[in-house]
């Protein structure tokens, strides 16, 4: 007898299957030269089981950057002092977020480097917003505890105000991104007494220092 409640577990997990193994072979390989078949292959299935699935490479490669993205939002939402942000002054917020960089440097690695093969796939494929929609949503995600951080400051005054929230969250999440990122992929000048994790704490401790009262 037909249990479709069996067969939506086991696609479900399949799909699971499909995208921690194409994260796994993305972040490692990069994304240009990987194709479905790869992926399909490395997980012991053919083409025509992969393509029940996701019917062309970029809609796969979107699925991928979504999934993982929402596997870090929620371990993060799950580091909160309390879940809503509720009890906490605009300056504690901002120390949480941008601690958040620091948490994705030191346990998200592999993210990071996916995240950088993605950017450029989709920059050199074109990808267009439709298809990008689903990663667009997750990622606006990211934003709304910084406008309640940005909100909250208005009331408490721990943090300025007389930059615009646009500009203020521009600045933050570029310089903290991009150093991460950079730290992940070996990209930078590496001395004897390297230590990065003391380089990144200096970084957030200036943009305290900018923004907090």
């Amino acid at each position: 007898m037909w249990d479709r409640e069996k067969e939506a577990r086991q696609m479900a997990s399949r799909r699971h299957e499909f995208l921690e193994k194409g994260f796994e072979i993305f972040a490692e390989r990069g994304i240009e030269g990987v194709t479905l078949q790869d992926v399909a292959a490395a997980t012991g299935c053919g083409m025509a089981t992969i393509y029940r699935y996701f019917a062309k490479k970029p809609g796969f490669v979107v699925a991928v950057a979504t999934w993982k993205w929402e596997q870090f939002r929620e371990d993060n939402v799950n580091r909160r002092p309390t879940a809503d942000l509720e009890g906490m002054s605009a300056a504690e917020i901002m120390d949480f977020y941008l601690d958040s960089f620091l948490e994705l440097y030191r346990n998200h690695r592999d993210l990071l480097r996916f995240n950088q093969f993605f950017n450029d796939y989709v920059q050199s494929e074109r990808l267009d917003t439709q298809i990008l929609q689903p990663y667009q949503d997750i990622i606006r995600e990211f934003r709304k505890p910084f406008h309640i951080m940005y909100c909250k400051a208005g009331e408490d005054g721990t943090v300025r105000t007389d930059e615009s929230e646009e500009t203020m969250f521009s600045v933050t999440i570029h310089l903290m991104l991009a150093a991460i990122t950079r730290y992940a992929i070996g990209l930078v000048y590496i001395p004897d007494d390297f230590d990065e994790e003391r380089e990144l704490l200096v970084l957030k401790e200036m943009l305290m220092d900018r923004y907090c009262k």
